[in-house]
């Protein structure tokens, strides 16, 4: 067969599928005008722009079984989206046009809700900023935030294990998911939204969903597990000369503290320079300089709301006492707080109005993490001269952004594309060395794919083509993402 006869086979085909689809769909569930898709063909950060088939958008998981079938029977393969706010480019289509968009923000239902049982089930395209709203009007609180909660959905945090700042004291995606269901790549749906206590038969199969960015099968509902709604809430902003000290200082809070410590981020006096440049209203919680600044906070729920601000008064004053900390103050209102953890939200904007950089999302074992920081931050300023190594974040749980902000250059785009990409390989080696993990909280997608073959343990990598391979034999399911 020539080229042109496998396009005109392929647009044939394409053509038969799509004449099906809008049938199955509707002109409100199926669209190829190019003004409607645009965008969502570029993903959050603008490094990736494919183009699509078309975008469908089916309205229940009945019908999105359905359009999987019509998928695999005409070999039509599926990139699924949420609020297109992943970091990795996950859910951006390639540049071939052959593959189908596939958005389930129509799918937005709230399936049940137990306040007593502090369950609710909820379809994949519920946004998060939602589902706090909803959760909180009952009293209760999803405890895992973003900054995108606007636009993040259910299904997309399910499928990328999202993180946050909560994760320290209740767990990434994965601890909060209690059920699930997924539409499998021949359109078969499984579904396990009932959540049991105990259950040992057999293997936890929605693990296999949570985390596998839409490659295994597409999450369409889950069950998530809630909290009451925090009463009482104290941020912290302390000063400390080293992370090492950081490091002290989030053993001292969670020896008292214990459950209660709900967040512990770091950041570098550049971080808050940076911040305090963009934000002319900002002003530096401490007066003096640290080398290292600290965003705590605590809550208490009803049961402890009476005497939180105390605890963390005794607390404080322990950490003083010890020498852990140079200075320290404590939100005396809400809107104090809100103000502390602006300045923490404000980095990432900060930081790209100082210019290029090179972002890197990684994890080491936690009580490795001042360690490798003030280890390997030396070594890259000195390999690249002129080039500022930044870490910031989730010092409890081993997560920092490691960032490379290039030296004033005239081309950022060449030196990401050049020096950049060095970079990002020397970080992913050291990490790898140091027993981490090259991505903590934002995935794989197209990002990290290629990393992730070059450094991925060769048996887990082995085992995971063997799940791809046994659930989506025809690679139809986000391809060109994570393996």
């Amino acid at each position: 067969m020539t080229t042109s006869d496998s396009l005109t086979a392929a647009s044939t085909t394409a053509r038969a599928f799509l004449t099906e689809a809008a049938e199955l769909l509707g002109p409100r569930g199926l669209t190829a005008d190019p003004d409607l898709l645009a965008p969502w063909l570029t993903d959050w950060r603008g490094r990736y722009t494919g183009k699509a088939l078309a975008m469908a958008s089916p309205g229940s998981t009945e019908e999105l079984s359905a359009l999987v079938r019509l998928c695999a029977r005409h070999g039509i393969a599926i990139v699924p989206q949420g609020g297109n706010s992943g970091m990795s480019g996950g859910a951006t289509p390639d540049d071939s046009g052959h593959a189908l968009l596939l958005s389930l923000r129509w799918m937005n239902a709230v399936r049940h809700f137990d306040v007593e049982a502090r369950q609710i089930t909820c379809e994949a395209g519920f946004v998060l900023q939602t589902l706090h709203e909803t959760a909180e009007a009952e009293g209760l609180r999803f405890p895992l935030s973003l900054g995108g909660k606007g636009s993040a959905t259910v299904g997309g945090l399910i499928s990328t294990n999202a993180g946050g700042t909560q994760v320290l004291r209740h767990g990434s995606m994965r601890a909060l998911v209690l059920g699930l269901e997924a539409v499998l790549a021949d359109g078969q749906i499984y579904s396990m939204l009932t959540p049991l206590k105990k259950d040992n038969r057999g293997f936890d199969l929605k693990q296999l969903f949570i985390g596998s960015e839409g490659t295994l099968g597409l999450v369409s509902a889950a069950t998530l597990r809630l909290l009451p709604a925090v009463a009482e809430r104290v941020v912290i902003w302390a000063g400390v000369p080293t992370l090492v000290d950081a490091r002290k200082l989030l053993l001292h809070c969670e020896d008292a503290a214990g459950e209660a410590l709900e967040g512990f981020e770091v950041l570098p006096q550049a971080c808050l320079d940076a911040v305090l440049q963009l934000l002319p209203d900002a002003r530096a919680p401490l007066e003096g300089r640290h080398g290292w600044h600290v965003l705590i906070e605590v809550v208490a729920d009803r049961a402890g709301a009476d005497t939180l601000r105390d605890r963390c008064e005794t607390m404080m004053a322990d950490a003083f006492e010890a020498e852990l900390l140079e200075d320290a103050t404590m939100s005396a209102s809400e809107a104090q707080a809100e103000a502390m953890w602006l300045i923490r939200e404000s980095i990432s904007p900060a930081e790209r109005a100082r210019g290029p950089a090179v972002q890197h999302d990684i994890s080491v074992p936690v009580e490795k993490m001042p360690e490798f920081v003030e280890t390997t931050a030396p070594m890259i300023e000195a390999k690249w001269p002129g080039t500022e190594a930044v870490a910031f974040g989730h010092l409890g749980d081993g997560n920092v952004h490691y960032h490379v902000i290039a030296p004033s250059v005239t081309d950022g785009a060449a030196w990401q594309a050049r020096e950049g990409k060095e970079i990002s390989r020397y970080i992913h080696d050291l990490v790898t060395e140091w027993g981490g993990s090259i991505s903590a909280e934002h995935g794989i997608g197209q990002l990290k794919r290629d990393e992730l073959a070059r450094l991925g343990d060769p048996v887990a990598l082995s085992i995971m083509r063997s799940v791809k391979q046994a659930l989506d034999p025809q690679g139809l399911l986000n391809p060109g993402k994570l393996i």
